[in-house]
Formats: C-alpha cells, sequence, structure tokens
C-alpha cells in the first residue's frame, strides 16, 4: 500500500498521518485519492466478506455473486455519514453493512453475470483460499469466519511488502527463512541452522531477525491504521486482531 499511516516524529515515536480509511472518511465527494484508498481497503476486505456470506450458506456461486454486488454497491454509494459521526472502524461498519445488505436484498435480484460489474480480484482467488483453510468451517460462526479472514489477510498484506522489502536488497531467502521462525515451524529451525545455512555468522543472524521483527511490527501497525479513522483506536484494532488469531 502507497499512503502512509505512520511516521517518526520529532520526538522519536510514531506519528498518526494520512491512512487510505481517513482519507475516504474526510473526502466530502468523489476525489482521485479516495477511489484509490476505498479500492485498497476494499481488496483487503474481500476474503473475510466472501467467507461471511459463505458460512451463511450461500453456494459458492451465490457467494461470489452477492460479494462482487456488495462491493460494487459499497464503492458506488459511499454512504458514509454515520460512520464519519461515529468515527468507525472500518472493520466494524462494513460487517454490519453486509448484514443488512444480505437481510434486504434477494439473491436473484442482485446476481450479476460474471465480468459485469467491479471485480477487485479475481474470483477464483476467493475459491482458492476457501480450500486452503485449515480450521473447519462448520466449527466456526459467519462472524467469527468475517473476524479471522480480516486478520490473516492483515498479515499476509504485511508479510507480503517484508518479502518485498527483502527481495529489493537481495535478502529474499533470508525472508524466507526468517518468515518461517516467525511461524514458529517447521520444527528445528532456529537461528544457528540458518546462520550455517546462509553462511552468516550467528550474531548476524540474531541481530537481523530483531529488525526483521521490528520492521514487522511496524508494518503492521500501517496496515492497522489504514483502516481507521482516528489514532487512538490503532492500538485496539491491534489488540483485536491478536485475540482473533488465539482464538
Amino acid at each position: 500500500m502507497n499512503a502512509a499511516a505512520s511516521q517518526p516524529s520529532a520526538h522519536g515515536g510514531v506519528a498518526f498521518v494520512t491512512t487510505h480509511w481517513s482519507v475516504v472518511l474526510t473526502a466530502q465527494g468523489r476525489s482521485p485519492a479516495a477511489d484509490v484508498a476505498l479500492e485498497k481497503l476494499c481488496r483487503i476486505y474481500w476474503p473475510s466478506v466472501y467467507s461471511f456470506v459463505r458460512r451463511e450458506g450461500r453456494t459458492v456461486e451465490d457467494a461470489q455473486d452477492l460479494t462482487q454486488s456488495f462491493f460494487a454497491r459499497f464503492l458506488e454509494r459511499r454512504d458514509f455519514d454515520t460512520v464519519r459521526r461515529e468515527k468507525g472502524r472500518l472493520r466494524s461498519y462494513l460487517l454490519v453493512s453486509l448484514k443488512h445488505f444480505l437481510v434486504n436484498e434477494r439473491v436473484r435480484a442482485l446476481s450479476i453475470k460474471r465480468g459485469e460489474g467491479r471485480t477487485l480480484i479475481p474470483l477464483e482467488e476467493l475459491i482458492a483460499r476457501e480450500r486452503k483453510d485449515l480450521e473447519p468451517a462448520d466449527t466456526l460462526t459467519a462472524d467469527r469466519i468475517y473476524e479471522q479472514r480480516w486478520a490473516l489477510t492483515v498479515l499476509e498484506q504485511v508479510l507480503a511488502r517484508l518479502e518485498q522489502e527483502h527481495r529489493i536488497v537481495g535478502n529474499g531467502e533470508l525472508f524466507a527463512r526468517f518468515k518461517q521462525l516467525l511461524a514458529g515451524e517447521p520444527e528445528g529451525i532456529s537461528q544457528a541452522k540458518i546462520a550455517s545455512k546462509l553462511g552468516m555468522t550467528e550474531n548476524a543472524v540474531k541481530q537481523a531477525y530483531y529488525r526483521f521483527r521490528q520492521r514487522y511490527r511496524e508494518l503492521l501497525r500501517e496496515e492497522i491504521a489504514h483502516t481507521v479513522a482516528v489514532p487512538g483506536d490503532v492500538e485496539d484494532e491491534l489488540q483485536h486482531l491478536i485475540a482473533v488469531l488465539r482464538e
């Protein structure tokens, strides 16, 4: 994502600046910046919305159509007066909007043919995600699936940015090792083994991994900040994401 969510302050801390959601909420009408920001946000929440609809009992085809229709209307209507007043978080706002959308509309009335309307990501990608799920969907409520997909998608965004940064400077293999270390798998991986494998000293790996974790946390906060309107909500959303992943 291109918009910066935070930047160093004069006191060495982090200052909250313009983010995708704040750009959208402060725009009184359509603008190129708001359009780009809103579409980027929709891409993050697309898997969560699709998973919620599927858990509500819709078929794969109906869930695809409903998800596409929901975001098409969301992008077109931009009815953010309520969320502007409440300074709401995008995660909560979208879930409430989605529930109203499913209650008030019928599948046949909303269905759109393949290739029509606005498709932010290939529908096949949604199916691929669904097949990779590790936890059986029938053990989760629709709300929990929505939250889980949101959390996992945010982490994917963070790791994708982190990988890009490492590959730019030729550290793609080091990123792959650190990603495994961060996830705690596979068993038996250690900083000492990484050092031996990559021809580095163990101390160099230790320092590099420390910087890796620090950057990971910075990018995670940035991604979270993009979906809230006020700085005070960043920490709460971050804690919520951690809680969702621990469930």
